[in-house]
């Protein structure tokens, strides 16, 4: 995968069309007003759009009328599914635009959609919003890109309102891979904070109580996996697992004490079960005393049927 980089260009006040008034297309919406400029609307319900043509948008009436009214097209929808069923009568009308979706599906459906739109006549580029709709166009905000290098470097400027541009190269499918990689540290973060904040309640514990000391832990685990590597990563890439600080049979055993204690405690299993899983097939394939990370190996391959609780 290529460096994320940083592309430049020039592009003044240009119209733009957002399709999708979920929170993220609201927000990318007020986002491009506050810059200047001139935003046409579209949405499967009209009426989400009334406050933001109090604030200066233009409503189309048909998806069609939305398209041809900007080079600049973003789709900000619930999956890839919806661009088809919003674009499908309106393909007469993508020859000449850019669309950039920044829809959530799979690397292989964000491929589909690329040669979907070259074969209307579209350039197309991927994106994946890597923040909350509150922080879109904030100095913390940062989008991953990826699609033809010059239709990137055409839209830079309008797209980098939203958050720093983060172009991963040609691939379409490669800025989707990273979001869903992204979502999967984000997602399996979630899960664990919420059953920790269960176990914790099952002795009486208030989530109040108990989420400022599992939060710290959450901001200082990046700090742990950084310490004694200069670039993190760098031993995965080797193949290197050495296990002079936390083995696969050290974690390994900590797992099996999560499931005991879940367990003991009435909790769904499903979370802890999963960890474990990985843990077992390390030490099932004899590298119990390589580093945790040697998880990896069980994780690319196949998945086996878990082992007996």
């Amino acid at each position: 995968m290529n460096e994320p980089q940083n592309l430049t260009t020039s592009q003044g006040s240009a119209a733009v069309t957002v399709i999708g008034l979920g929170p993220m297309g609201r927000a990318m919406t007020r986002t491009l007003l506050a810059a200047g400029h001139r935003v046409t609307l579209w949405n499967r319900t009209p009426a989400r759009a009334d406050d933001l043509v109090a604030e200066g948008a233009t409503l189309a009436a048909t998806p069609g009328e939305a398209v041809e009214r900007s080079d600049l097209v973003l789709l900000s929808l619930t999956d890839y599914q919806a661009m088809y069923d919003i674009l499908g009568g309106a393909t007469g009308s993508l020859a000449g635009r850019t669309l950039v979706n920044l829809s959530s599906d799979t690397p292989e459906r964000t491929r589909e959609a690329a040669a979907w739109a070259a074969g209307h006549g579209a350039a197309f580029l991927t994106g994946g919003v890597m923040v909350p709709a509150p922080m879109v166009g904030t100095e913390a905000a940062y989008v991953y890109y990826s699609g033809p290098g010059e239709t990137m470097r055409t839209h830079q400027e309008a797209l980098a309102l939203l958050g720093t541009p983060r172009y991963l190269g040609e691939d379409p499918g490669l800025a989707q891979l990273m979001y869903q990689a992204q979502l999967t540290v984000f997602l399996t973060t979630l899960s664990g904070l919420m059953h920790a904040t269960a176990m914790l309640g099952a002795a009486g514990m208030k989530a109040r109580e108990v989420m400022p000391e599992l939060l710290s832990t959450a901001d200082t685990t990046s700090d742990i996996l950084r310490a004694g590597e200069d670039s993190p990563g760098a031993a995965l890439d080797a193949g290197e697992h050495p296990g002079d600080l936390s083995t696969g049979t050290m974690m390994g055993a900590t797992a099996d004490h999560i499931v005991e204690a879940s367990r003991s405690l009435g909790l769904d299993l499903a979370l802890p079960l999963a960890v474990r899983n990985h843990y077992r097939r390390a030490i099932d394939d004899g590298h119990g005393g390589d580093n945790w990370t040697r998880i990896i190996d069980g994780i690319r391959t196949p998945h086996r049927p878990d082992p007996a609780p």
